[in-house]
């Protein structure tokens, strides 16, 4: 999805949801920020630049997130919404917070169980070989023994209904390449369309079956799973991720002749099962009902160990709260970690948040959810307030030292989403993702990918920007500004 600069600032790099209304359609850019360029400084990072120092020194020398994340990708491993591992690691959650110090408690979610069950596809014809596959989350499975259908290579939503005479009886590839990850843009929001609403466009038109190219520029024959949805007008039809090089193997036999393949799957889904968000606080001095939450999801897919998606985010939040009491700061305004759970597929944890807790008085809220590489900056939603966006420009160059003051009017995740749509400010760590959709969602999401230091840079990040919206004074967002003297 494309980012708009703020103040002439170089363009954030990170992974953005797409909105629920893009299922099925190509993604839409995002709207331009307001022209904020002539607004006069503040003297809000004079006033908060020792007491950043103090943070940035204290998180960058410190590995406890790493420790953390060791524990949760090699000590609990992946965690799919309803499964044991995802119960684990709300346990976990909550033992680490308490042993840290915070007041801790967890706050009841139903989630989605979906098992992926046995799964395999295969070329049947003109050739017999074995396809790398991942099953889409969601899917239904195949009935005994699989689907064999003839295949028809479609690379967008026009081609596919041009070509619906075609389609029905067929399993349908979508081949549609996501672009090379460049400053403006990951790609990520070109192509993840096809993979939410692929499945239903196709069955339309009377296809038996669905394929998808991975959603990567970049693979080692490593298939990509993640979320789709089946519309209620649509049959539900098995729907897989094959490899970017098994889609161009069946791209280059279709286009000489015909082409069969098989497609098993053994996916189910069970009842709704219980989870949890876990909670977690450095109450304010002054307002504590005043609320900046600082969040990541705790569910990962089922594949690879959830490292980078999203475990580093998960102890960012973790241990920025940890730098923060480890060295005696407390804010004017309560600081809340929340780890949200099933984000991956479903997004209850949001929701159930944001229902429990819509009335709470929220003056910002900060999602962590692109992996844990080197911070450049965050992407804030202002709601189009240009003086907001200037003080939060004013903080940002707190984090000069990371190299972290780029800003991009952007929408800040997903879990927070429905406190941004409610109109809360929400802001989202923005990192250098040029590798991250080489490996995200796969089982090569592992703790070796992830960077100590560059994780560590996170939590600086996070922890100096929470500090601030803490406890600026006058505060930074306006809504909070009414109840400061």
């Amino acid at each position: 999805m494309r980012a708009t600069p703020l103040f002439g600032l170089a363009l954030a790099v990170g992974a953005c949801r797409p909105a629920p209304s893009s299922v099925g359609a190509p993604v839409p850019p995002v709207e331009p920020v307001v022209a904020v360029a002539s607004a006069p400084p503040t003297p809000l990072a004079d006033a908060y630049r020792a007491v950043a120092g103090q943070i940035l020194a204290h998180a960058r020398a410190d590995r406890g997130a790493f420790a953390k994340l060791a524990q949760l990708t090699d000590g609990i491993g992946n965690r799919l919404s309803g499964t044991a591992n995802l119960d684990a690691a709300v346990a976990w959650a909550q033992a680490a917070l308490a042993a840290d110090g915070h007041p801790v408690h967890l706050e009841p979610v139903l989630v989605p169980r979906w098992v992926r069950g046995a799964e395999s596809a295969a070329l049947v014809s003109p050739i017999k070989r074995d396809l790398v596959m991942l099953g889409l989350g969601g899917s239904v499975g195949t009935p005994v023994g699989g689907v064999t259908a003839r295949l028809v290579v479609v690379r967008g939503w026009d081609e596919l209904a041009a070509r619906a005479d075609e389609v029905r009886g067929a399993i349908v590839l979508f081949d549609v390449k996501m672009p090379a990850w460049t400053p403006a843009t990951t790609g990520y929001g070109d192509v993840v369309g096809f993979r939410g609403g692929g499945a239903s466009a196709a069955a339309r038109l009377g296809a038996v079956g669905m394929l998808m190219r991975s959603v990567t520029a970049h693979s080692l024959r490593t298939p990509h799973t993640g979320a789709m949805r089946y519309a209620e007008d649509a049959p539900k039809i098995p729907a897989a991720a094959v490899t970017t090089e098994d889609a161009d193997l069946l791209v280059r036999l279709a286009a000489a002749g015909p082409v069969q393949v098989r497609l098993t799957m053994g996916a189910t889904t069970l009842p709704d099962a219980p989870s949890a968000n876990v909670i977690a606080e450095l109450p304010g001095r002054e307002r504590p009902d005043e609320v900046v939450v600082i969040g990541a999801h705790l569910d990962s897919w089922d594949v690879g160990q959830g490292a980078h998606d999203d475990g580093a985010g998960v102890v960012h939040v973790m241990q920025a709260l940890t730098t923060l009491r480890a060295l005696g700061l407390t804010p004017r305004r309560t600081i809340r970690v929340v780890l949200f759970t099933n984000e991956e597929n479903g997004l209850r944890g949001g929701r159930a948040y944001a229902a429990a807790h819509g009335d709470d008085h929220h003056v910002a809220a900060l999602e962590t959810d692109s992996g844990g590489f080197a911070p450049v900056g965050f992407r804030v939603s202002t709601h189009g307030d240009a003086a907001l966006a200037a003080r939060l420009a004013d903080a940002a160059t707190l984090l000069a030292p990371l190299g972290a003051t780029q800003l991009t009017e952007d929408e800040g995740g997903a879990d927070i989403s429905p406190l941004v749509d409610a109109g809360v400010l929400g802001l989202g760590l923005a990192v250098d993702t040029r590798t991250y959709f080489d490996i995200h969602h796969t089982p090569a999401d592992t703790l070796d990918k992830v960077d100590p230091a560059a994780l560590a840079d996170g939590v600086a990040a996070v922890a100096v920007m929470a500090y601030v919206l803490a406890d600026a004074t006058p505060a930074l967002v306006p809504s909070a500004a009414s109840t400061t003297p």
